[in-house]
């Protein structure tokens, strides 16, 4: 591979990767809009298309109405009010295969040109199977609120998410190592303890994330609406009020939203650690410059829950909140990239 084979695959995945990041904020608004069950059918290859007529209109309209959503929750919906959810959840999808084909069809042109580096192909292969099977997730979790619950599952829709952020941070760390410069440094004990910090960073704001998944699944952004207090108290009276004990972090809606504040109060507090730990080591310029930009998105995200909880999560406000957790975590990949010297960024 040349270099500008490298740059030009390089942008490839970038561009995928900010669909991808619009692709999450997208499926946040869907979910806040509550507009998620509002297609009861998966059609791959036949989905790009929206009713074209009247009929069809009705057809998905009736469909709906037997769905535990509209039976329990919207049965006052007329087919205007069912067309507004229907658009948001049709954007979505259609985005998401829209993701595909720009993945695929440079995909394929790359190769056919032999433009493709032996090493980075499998990689890619992965990427459009992890790809693939998101999108069979995505009908999973789906189906899950079209059984008895007219909700999904925060089950599922924390593993949708979370294979989400998988393959975005996947494609960033491709698309990273092909706009790679020359080595400028070998490693040192320094540059080993930086990147163990920033690996525990990744992890923490990965998990951090999860559970904000958990939180909307179970609408527990509605509770507790105060902070730093939970109600009077710093944590909820009844957080182990089920049993056993341990499912309460996944289905009590107060234990979930504590476990939240808990991990983003401690995941800041190691980011400033991180950044302060950085900014001693005035040689490696790149880590220091990653470390500030995710010190202030840390605050910022931190400062953007606080208004998400406080606002009793107005819509604008949450989804900004969930565009901050992917900045920071492309922020945390950055900042543990620029860990590896070139010669580990060549093997990779």
């Amino acid at each position: 591979m040349t270099k500008t084979d490298q740059r030009s695959i390089g942008f490839w995945l970038l561009g995928v990767c900010s669909m991808i990041f619009v692709m999450v904020i997208l499926g946040g608004v869907t979910r806040l809009t509550e507009s998620g069950l509002s297609m009861v059918e998966w059609k791959p290859v036949s989905g790009f298309l929206p009713p074209l007529s009247e009929e069809s209109w009705q057809r998905a309209f009736k469909m709906y109405k037997n769905s535990p959503e509209f039976i329990k929750v919207n049965f006052w919906m007329t087919l205007a009010d069912f067309k507004t959810i229907y658009w948001m959840e049709f954007s979505h999808r259609v985005w998401g295969r829209a993701i595909g084909i720009a993945f695929l069809a440079p995909f394929i042109y790359f190769v056919a040109r032999r433009r493709v580096d032996g090493r980075l192909m499998p990689k890619l292969i992965i990427a459009f199977i992890l790809g693939g099977g998101q999108g069979v997730l995505g009908w999973y979790m789906v189906k899950s609120g079209l059984i008895d619950r007219p909700d999904v599952s925060q089950y599922r829709l924390a593993a949708h998410l979370g294979l989400a952020i998988i393959i975005y941070l996947y494609l960033l760390w491709l698309a990273l190592g092909q706009f790679s410069p020359r080595g400028r440094y070998s490693v040192s004990t320094a540059i080993r303890a930086l990147r163990l910090h920033a690996a525990i960073i990744m992890g923490w704001a990965f998990l951090t994330a999860i559970w904000g998944a958990f939180v909307a699944g179970l609408d527990a952004g509605h509770i507790y609406n105060s902070f730093p207090l939970m109600g009077e108290s710093f944590a909820p009276d009844h957080m182990f009020s089920l049993d056993p004990w341990a499912v309460n972090f996944f289905e009590n809606a107060a234990t979930v939203q504590f476990t939240h504040r808990v991990l983003a109060i401690t995941f800041l507090l190691i980011v400033i650690a991180f950044w302060m730990h950085a900014v001693r080591a005035p040689a490696f310029s790149r880590i220091r410059s990653a470390s500030i930009l995710l010190a202030v998105a840390a605050i910022c995200q931190a400062g953007l829950g606080i208004a998400t909880l406080l606002s009793e999560v107005q819509i604008e406000i949450a989804a900004t909140h969930q565009a901050g957790a992917l900045l920071v975590l492309t922020f945390s990949v950055w900042a543990f990239f620029e860990t590896f010297p070139k010669l580990d960024r060549e093997r990779y």
